[in-house]
């Protein structure tokens, strides 16, 4: 079988165009069923708009990874910040809806644990996504705790807490 040529890409400020639109697609796709347009449509664009994406990476010190495949396809995107010491937030990770579950999303997040060694990587999951919850039990996560996230305008984000931790530490 021929090796998946997938990479990590750091994305600058003049590529977060693409996040946007990867963004829209992903999240219209995936997310309506879950929490419905309108919810979707609010936290497009209050996440991912250019404006607040600048922001993210440049004030908020996001690092953004494009996911690529063999060089030129983008299939999806990372965002993780360091919180302190070897203990990072993974922001966000989405990956194509037409291009999941095909082993891409490991192979993503085994770069992205190559390139940023965290000792403990923590995340927010919608907890009726099942597919995502799925995919980070695969990974190792483990569910801390449920939380609810007043985002405004009446919205709730419902998720669980989950942690990853470096299992090679002694």
């Amino acid at each position: 079988m021929q090796e998946l040529q997938l990479k990590l890409k750091e994305a600058r400020v003049d590529e977060l165009e693409i996040v946007t639109q990867l963004a829209k697609q992903i999240w219209n796709k995936h997310y309506v069923p879950i929490i419905g347009q309108q919810q979707v449509d609010y936290m497009v664009s209050r996440m991912y708009s250019p404006e607040s994406l600048r922001k993210q990476l440049v004030e908020k010190h996001h690092r953004f990874f494009l996911i690529t495949f063999n060089g030129k396809d983008i299939l999806g995107f990372i965002s993780t910040h360091e919180e302190k010491g070897d203990e990072w937030f993974l922001n966000k990770f989405y990956i194509l809806q037409e291009r999941a579950a095909k082993g891409l999303g490991t192979q993503a997040f085994k770069k992205l644990i190559e390139l940023i060694q965290p000792r403990k990587l923590t995340l927010t999951v919608n907890r009726q996504n099942y597919k995502s919850i799925n995919f980070y039990f695969k990974n190792n996560f483990k569910i801390d705790c449920v939380a609810d996230f007043d985002i405004g305008d009446g919205y709730v984000m419902n998720d669980f807490v989950m942690t990853w931790v470096r299992s090679d530490l002694s």
